[in-house]
């Protein structure tokens, strides 16, 4: 064999080593960034995440701003029930969160009060629902108003 042929399988020897290292670790690095995914997923959507509680509607409880560890584990456990604080999607922009307090359960009767409390209600909480307030009955667009 001449010396530009050893020359040759040399680099091509050497290319294919080069290409096997690089694509092994870039397999490495994806396979891993898609393990870590995987459990940060997990994590977020069964044990909690933090939340920032933005408006007035739960003050003095919780204040505008205040950043709150929601954990979702309860829930599984137990249910939701009467006065546990939850994090839900706003109806009127499901992008967002809101922040509110659990009054009612499905089927209860709840007695509503209008913002100037003079006139008084009863409603009914539907199946599959809850029934949501805010601590600041004053500054809170909740399920007394249809969310």
């Amino acid at each position: 064999m001449s010396t530009l042929q050893l020359t040759c399988q040399w680099w091509q020897s050497l290319h294919r080593t080069m290409l096997r290292g690089v694509l092994g670790k870039t397999f490495r690095l994806v396979g891993y960034t898609i393990q870590y995914g995987c459990v940060a997923h997990c994590a977020f959507e069964y044990v909690g995440g933090v939340v920032m509680c933005s408006g007035p509607s739960m003050e003095p409880t919780i204040q505008n701003s205040d950043v709150v560890f929601a954990e979702n584990l309860s829930r599984h456990f137990y249910g939701i029930q009467r006065g546990d604080i939850v994090i839900a999607k706003s109806p009127s922009d499901p992008k967002s969160n809101i922040c509110k307090r659990v009054i009612g359960l499905e089927g209860d009767k709840i007695l509503t009060n209008s913002p100037s409390d003079f006139f008084k209600s009863h409603s009914y909480v539907p199946t599959g629902h809850v029934w949501l307030e805010g601590d600041n009955l004053q500054n809170s667009t909740d399920s007394r108003f249809g969310l």
